[in-house]
């Protein structure tokens, strides 16, 4: 690496981000199972329509720009002012007028069939078999199956690349923040509708290789779909810039067979029964204090630090809040701070994750406040 290259890799943060996204590009297209010259042709129909089209679109620019620059460096050569050429004296030509009206004309609309074709593919809602609403948070999304039988399953899918790689203590391993807890998952060979939106800020639900992107705007619902014809992993990442983790925000689906997917739906409807018997139980603190601090390290630690001692977020350790009044800290954690980065965690925690998480922040970090919020609780809180 130069020395000047160095220099502004200094001086330019975004540069050397740049130079970084590039090496790593370099060194992945050493492989011979990748390719990172082209687009995918993805797994999907409408994926493959979309590389064809773009693949014809490709080579009519190449045959254009090769007539144009032919002709060009013909008349530059052949007609220069040194071989004794002079220039012609004509002021209009009917047919050259006509010709340059006529020939853009038709290769625009040679162009036109097939992309009309695919867009009116890609829009065609139309038979899908099943639903699934998409909801962007910052910085995570929440998947909600929309079943007919009104039985839903809905869980949050949140990055699981571990902070020791992001802060480069550990080796960062091959899908290095492409890869998440608790994966979407479809059957193979089924028109899925993707229902897209946001809690917060514009986000965009991105997955290469299922040729799907599509925009998740708070307040409206976006429509796309997919339906893919191979089993497998997918993986993407939102694609609109929607704050400072926005590159710890990916997506993984897997595609599995049917089998395998009427499997994993009865066993999501089986934790949501569990969940709903839980909610009428009464923990012992000991359960509380286990269950609170899995969650608190799933959803508080990034913010509120792994012992309490803040970060992006105040510190959990001797705070007025922990150490305060229960329904103020329960107030918090279901609604959020307004203008803050506290998110209101009431739509993305179960009302017994919530009361442990809850007890476990007034008894960890040397609060040792002694009391517990049982799931009646934050279900009464909620309704009051």
């Amino acid at each position: 690496m130069s020395l000047q290259t160095k220099r502004l890799m200094r001086a330019a943060p975004g540069f050397a981000a740049l130079v970084m996204a590039m090496s790593g590009r370099l060194a992945l297209a050493a492989d011979d199972k990748m390719n990172q010259l082209n687009m995918p042709v993805g797994v999907t129909d409408v994926g493959k329509s979309i590389y064809d089209l773009h693949m014809i679109i490709l080579w009519i620019c190449v045959v254009i720009g090769a007539l144009v620059f032919g002709v060009m460096f013909y008349s530059i050569i052949y007609h220069r002012k040194s071989r004794g050429a002079k220039a012609a004296s004509f002021h209009e030509s009917t047919k050259v007028e006509i010709a340059w009206t006529v020939v853009p004309f038709v290769i625009l609309i040679g162009m036109a069939v097939p992309a009309t074709s695919t867009l009116i593919d890609i829009y065609d809602f139309d038979d899908a078999e099943m639903d699934i609403l998409i909801t962007g948070y910052q910085w995570k999304w929440k998947y909600e199956y929309l079943n007919e039988d009104g039985e839903n399953v809905s869980f949050f899918s949140n990055m699981s690349t571990p902070q020791s790689e992001i802060y480069n203590t550990q080796t960062k391993n091959s899908n290095y923040l492409l890869e998440v807890d608790e994966p979407v998952v479809i059957p193979v060979g089924t028109k899925v509708r993707f229902l897209v939106t946001a809690n917060d800020v514009i986000h965009s639900w991105w997955v290469p290789e299922l040729a799907v992107k599509k925009d998740a705007i708070p307040g409206f619902i976006n429509e796309t779909w997919a339906m893919a014809n191979e089993i497998g992993t997918y993986r993407g990442q939102c694609a609109e810039l929607c704050g400072k983790d926005h590159g710890f925000m990916p997506v993984v689906v897997e595609v599995v067979s049917k089998e395998d997917y009427a499997s994993w739906m009865s066993e999501k409807q089986a934790e949501a029964e569990e969940i709903k018997s839980l909610m009428a139980q009464n923990f012992s603190m000991d359960e509380l204090m286990s269950r609170g601090k899995a969650v608190y390290q799933r959803a508080c630690q990034a913010c509120h630090g792994a012992s309490g001692e803040g970060g992006v977020g105040t510190a959990i350790a001797g705070s007025d809040v922990a150490t305060g009044e229960i329904a103020g800290h329960l107030n918090i954690g279901i609604n959020g701070v307004p203008g803050s980065a506290m998110q209101a965690f009431g739509g993305q925690l179960n009302d017994v994750e919530m009361a442990a998480v809850i007890t476990y922040q007034r008894n960890a970090f040397g609060n040792n406040m002694g009391d517990m919020v049982q799931p009646i609780d934050v279900f009464n809180h909620k309704k009051g």
